[in-house]
C-alpha cells in the first residue's frame, strides 16, 4: 500500500508541477507582448506584432508585409525589441 501512496507524490512532482510551471511562463509572456514584438505562431509564421485585440493581434509578415490576424493562442514565442537591440 505505501508505494502506491508514495506515486502521486511522486507524479505530482515529475508531471504535473513543470507543467503549471511553463503554463504560467507562456501566460505571463502572453500578458507582456506589445507592438513591434517578433513573434513565432505555433504553425512556425514569424512576424512582427503590427496591433494587439481581444483574442488575437496582427502581424506584418516578410518579404511583403502582408498583414495576418492570428489568435494569441497560438503565439509559441516572443523575441521583445529590447532584446534585438540589446544584442
Amino acid at each position: 500500500m505505501l508505494p502506491i501512496l508514495l506515486i502521486i507524490p511522486v507524479l505530482y512532482l515529475v508531471m504535473i508541477r513543470p507543467q503549471q510551471k511553463r503554463q504560467k511562463q507562456w501566460q505571463q509572456m502572453l500578458a507582456g507582448i506589445k507592438t513591434g514584438d517578433r513573434i513565432t505562431t505555433a504553425g512556425g509564421i514569424r512576424g512582427i506584432i503590427v496591433s494587439i485585440k481581444d483574442d488575437g493581434i496582427v502581424i506584418r509578415v516578410a518579404p511583403d508585409g502582408v498583414k495576418l490576424e492570428v489568435a494569441k493562442n497560438s503565439i509559441a514565442s516572443v523575441t521583445t525589441q529590447d532584446s534585438i537591440s540589446g544584442s
